[in-house]
């Protein structure tokens, strides 16, 4: 995924988080996943669009962040 800031420069950043720690286990129930996802956040922290588990397609994400971003 962190290809995606080379796809939408300067629009887009892109973080992994250690599901294993416990703050991000609460962030992940509290998102409704099971174990891991993918989230679109806004830049102040808004979920804006999620995907739960291994449903990530990149064709969703970028058609997300395309609508979100005007382009």
């Amino acid at each position: 995924m962190s290809g995606l800031m080379e796809e939408f420069p300067g629009k887009v950043k892109s973080e992994n988080v250690d599901a294993t720690t416990p703050e991000a286990a609460k962030a992940i129930k509290e998102l409704g996943f099971k174990n891991h996802g993918l989230v679109i956040r806004a830049q102040n922290g808004k979920v804006l669009w999620k995907e739960p588990d291994h449903q990530v397609k990149i064709e969703d994400v970028r058609a997300a962040l395309r609508k979100r971003l005007g382009g």
